[in-house]
């Protein structure tokens, strides 16, 4: 247990009537918070550790937050010999007397900002209401969902081929699937300071794409989103780091102001246009023809930034320039007369207008709406990085980032929840690997080669809806019995009071329902320090490669 949980036994043991048998009733504690018990509060507010993780204040009054404390007592590792770690029923009905299971809100209070969003992009999570963390809970990782986490399904993919792992290298490039706020999370101990780039293109929040959420919080569910996976991400950059983010009007103006907060509007670089040029427009408003991406340093006095430079349609003639005592001045020759140069390249300025976007009819088109010309990755990667720096993409979707940085030289990590079957980042890189011509591989010599590493996050709850959708009547009691025991059962759930002589009178859609009902969402990976816990039956080779993968690089 860390020290909070040790705390918090040592007060609740002072108190006799919550010892059973030598051991603490956590389901008796979780019934005695339910009812904002005296006793219980003033125990925990005569802590002063226990105070500030379990209260507010607000407006002078201390406000309990019950069920934060309930997630907290619920987890495996605090009391793991006592009875139980759940406390309510689904169904439990709200004050107004609605069932949990029907209210549909998201409730979010945008200035306090105390939220940690999960943000899921499953297929299966697209639908569902948003689960939200309260973050005071993150500073002694506390929370479940910023825990490390444990990977399976380890693979290595070269020119012969997908191999079975057989040694995680310091070097090696990773794609990894799973939710990218929990992944960000448990790179921190393999990446924190080594990362050179990041660059992210993530859902624009429209309506056209995956982000989309309840309308009335929309706009600030996106932007806790965007804040939760920014603050991780800050700490991956190395000193002299920088990222870039591409947006379009729906929120990179609001995206300018987080970053601001979150990197140090000291840090911001430039407000980059790339306008990628599409046909006239018949609606009453200027034709929209640019994406924006802002660009900012981890530390304004020791990011990287190269100068890159863009081709001309033709060679021109202009007078050349050099330095005298600091000073850029016309050239001239040693009678004094001016000297021109020809010239075929410009240095890039903050208007990129000489890349065009990826058509169905490009040469490197697969299929990806909203898919990034690999042209302006490769000017992105040149700006910030050199061969064999660290680059990461956390919005991979059909892998542009990782294949150019693959052919440029770079390192990569690529974090993508969806899978897009033949238009996967995996597959994409299977084709770079063996040769893939398209793109920018004949202006930087590509030919093949490399290698990279896959993983995804282990995640045992959707494993079992998995069995839930596809089971049969006759298998339903037994995936009952399975949830009820298990770590990622909901914490509202009290076992004891779930009739399995009621649940049988069910329909067959109703068992499905309530046995999905029962997952909790906020539990729904497996944490690093359970890694050797029997009861979840981890591989040997899960074991050896997530020990190589959380051991310091020097």
């Amino acid at each position: 247990m860390n020290k909070s949980m040790e705390i918090l036994a040592e007060v609740l043991g002072k108190n006799e009537d919550l010892v059973v048998d030598g051991m603490l009733d956590k389901n008796m504690v979780a019934e005695l918070a339910r009812k904002y018990d005296k006793g219980l509060l003033t125990a925990l507010c005569g802590n002063k550790d226990l105070k500030e993780l379990f209260f507010e204040e607000i407006d002078g009054q201390l406000v309990f937050k019950k069920d934060i404390f309930l997630q907290f007592i619920s987890q495996k590792e605090f009391l793991p010999d006592s009875y139980t770690k759940f406390s309510q029923k689904i169904g439990l009905a709200t004050a107004g007397g609605d069932l949990l299971a029907n209210d549909n809100r998201v409730v979010l209070n945008w200035p306090y900002k105390d939220c940690v969003l999960e943000g899921g992009q499953t297929k299966e999570d697209q639908k569902r209401d948003e689960v939200f963390f309260n973050e005071i809970l993150a500073p002694d990782q506390i929370s479940t969902i910023l825990e490390d986490k444990v990977f399976t399904n380890w693979k290595r993919y070269d020119k012969d081929g997908e191999h079975k792992l057989d040694k995680l290298n310091p070097k090696d490039n990773l794609i990894i699937k799973g939710n990218n706020l929990v992944v960000l999370h448990s790179l921190k101990k393999r990446f924190a300071g080594r990362v050179k780039l990041i660059y992210i293109d993530p859902p624009y929040n429209t309506s056209n794409d995956s982000f989309g959420y309840n309308d009335t919080f929309n706009h600030a569910t996106w932007l806790t989103f965007m804040r939760n996976r920014l603050k991780i991400a800050k700490d991956l950059l190395t000193k002299d780091g920088v990222i870039f983010i591409q947006l379009d009007f729906n929120e990179v103006h609001y995206c300018k102001v987080l970053m601001d907060e979150v990197f140090g509007r000291e840090n911001f670089r430039n407000e980059i246009i790339w306008r990628y040029g599409k046909m006239a427009s018949s609606s009453k408003k200027f034709l929209s023809d640019h994406d924006t991406i802002l660009y900012y340093s981890k530390n304004n006095e020791a990011g990287t930034h190269n100068k890159t430079y863009v081709k001309l349609d033709k060679p021109v003639k202009r007078l050349a320039r050099e330095m005298k005592n600091g000073k850029l001045v016309n050239a001239r020759d040693k009678d004094g007369k001016l000297i021109y140069k020809e010239y075929t390249e410009r240095v890039a300025d903050d208007v990129w207008d000489d890349i065009s976007t990826v058509m169905p009819a490009s040469q490197e088109y697969v299929e990806f709406d909203g898919q990034k010309p690999e042209k302006l990755l490769q000017r992105v990667i040149e700006t910030a990085t050199s061969e064999g720096d660290i680059v990461l993409d956390y919005h991979l979707g059909s892998g542009t980032t990782a294949a150019v940085a693959h052919k440029m030289g770079r390192q990569y990590i690529g974090i993508e929840q969806l899978y897009y079957g033949d238009n996967d980042s995996v597959e994409r890189l299977k084709n770079v690997i063996n040769g893939d011509q398209t793109g920018i591989s004949e202006a930087v010599g590509w030919n093949g080669g490399g290698s990279f590493v896959y993983c995804n996050i282990k995640n045992d709850a959707n494993i079992f809806k998995e069995k839930v959708k596809s089971a049969k009547e006759a298998d339903l009691s037994k995936l009952l019995d399975e949830v009820l025991k298990s770590s990622f059962l909901s914490y509202r759930v009290d076992p004891k009071k779930v009739n399995k002589k009621e649940f049988e009178k069910l329909s067959l859609a109703d068992k499905k329902r309530i046995l999905s009902d029962l997952v909790d969402n906020n539990t729904l990976y497996m944490n690093y320090s359970e890694i050797d816990d029997a009861s979840y039956d981890n591989s040997t080779e899960d074991k050896k490669f997530n020990k190589q993968f959380y051991t310091e690089i020097d």
